[in-house]
């Protein structure tokens, strides 16, 4: 066995504050978030979520507003969830041009053409049953007949003048559909941001809390992954690759550090993830208890996700997170 070498002493460069941000190997950016909206139809509206302080439901002139702190804040972007007024079993809401998510990817873009707004594609929010397509006789969710309506989706988003699409379903071969959609309708620029690998996670209660998506019976578990899974992650998101995605996500991002790490070793794409609803709270929760220091667990979280190598993180911290970066 060597001997030690005793001139060698790692805490130097640990010392000082100035010490540790000069040696530092992984640094967040508020351009580096994208910031999750919700919004329905109305004016004046500003609905807090329960499970989720700080977090609201708007409507579109409520939802400029945040528009506008996203820029002072210099994030990078923002994702839209879409309330409906009417829910039926097609979620055929979801394709309406004059629909909540429409009608805010408009008014953002007229108001602030340089900020990057990102849709999310899927049928949850959109259907009364809120499972993420149409389902057949049984009751499963038909993948095939589903990906016509993602689809359209997809297309009215684009018409609107969403930056990017980010179809969230998980049915097998939505990217190829959805990237031949786009392209036959004159949208051949605009990327996909494929949710990849989109595990059936505990950590989803709050959002469909604000989402209004949670499923009327069963679960999810049939087409969403298996937290025990990896290897089936990689298989997931090279397939998507394949299928001509622009960028790829994995959902939920604190438990899943591994396959962020993964991916992005395997691919190279621009990866994001997306830290949801559930570890948001948590952290929140914790903080209001005063067990954890809420700003230090907010920071350490989402330097974690970068760590492992996340490009993008979806974060509902994007805003007291840039403050906080803003500051240092």
């Amino acid at each position: 066995m060597s001997a030690v070498d005793k001139t060698v002493r790692l805490r130097r460069l640990r010392r000082t504050d100035a010490l540790r941000r000069v040696v530092r190997e992984t640094r967040l950016d508020s351009a580096q978030f994208l910031w999750p909206l919700f919004v329905r139809s109305g004016q004046g509206i500003r609905t807090p979520i329960g499970s989720m302080p700080g977090v609201f439901q708007t409507s579109v002139d409520e939802l400029l507003k945040d528009a506008q702190r996203a820029v002072d804040a210099r994030i990078g972007g923002i994702l839209l969830f879409g309330i409906p007024d009417d829910k039926d079993a097609t979620g055929s809401s979801a394709w309406d041009p004059h629909g909540p998510v429409a009608e805010a990817v408009r008014a953002v873009k007229r108001e602030y053409p340089q900020l990057l707004v990102v849709t999310d594609v899927c049928m949850c929010e959109y259907t009364d049953h809120g499972h993420c397509g149409l389902l057949t006789a049984e009751g499963d969710v038909d993948n095939d007949a589903t990906l016509d309506l993602l689809a359209r989706e997809a297309v009215a988003h684009a018409e609107a003048g969403a930056d990017i699409i980010a179809p969230s379903d998980m049915m097998d071969h939505r990217i190829g559909h959805l990237r031949a959609a786009l392209d036959a309708a004159g949208y051949a620029h605009i990327p996909i941001m494929s949710y990849a690998a989109k595990y059936a996670s505990a950590f989803y209660g709050p959002f469909r809390e604000a989402a209004e998506s949670t499923p009327s019976f069963g679960d999810r578990r049939s087409y969403q992954m298996d937290p025990a899974n990896a290897r089936e992650a990689l298989r997931e998101v090279r397939q998507d690759v394949q299928e001509g995605a622009d960028i790829l996500m994995v959902k939920p991002a604190g438990t899943y550090l591994d396959i962020i790490a993964a991916v992005k070793q395997d691919t190279g794409l621009p990866l994001a993830a997306y830290q949801v609803s559930g570890e948001y709270s948590m952290i929140k929760a914790a903080a209001e208890r005063g067990w954890i220091d809420g700003e230090r667990a907010m920071m350490e979280s989402l330097v974690a996700i970068a760590r492992a190598g996340a490009d993008m993180i979806i974060t509902y911290f994007a805003l007291e997170a840039s403050a906080v970066l803003a500051r240092r």
